[in-house]
């Protein structure tokens, strides 16, 4: 989708922004930059998704008994 292709453009965009306009070094970028956003943002909504399934295995049990 267009927002998803914009935020992964920006993402793959910040280390040299942060180079830049930041006055970060190479390897402080480098740590913050895109595979880490991503990463952190793919475990993050990976554990929303699980709490979600286990709220809703929760509240699907009394129909069960």
């Amino acid at each position: 989708t267009l927002p998803g292709a914009l935020y992964l453009a920006v993402v793959a965009t910040l280390p040299t922004i942060f180079i830049a306009y930041g006055g970060f070094s190479q390897a402080t970028a480098g740590a913050l930059g895109g595979t880490s956003i991503l990463i952190a943002v793919g475990v993050a909504l990976d554990t929303m998704r699980q709490m979600e399934s286990q709220m809703m295995m929760r509240s699907y049990e009394g129909f069960l008994k």
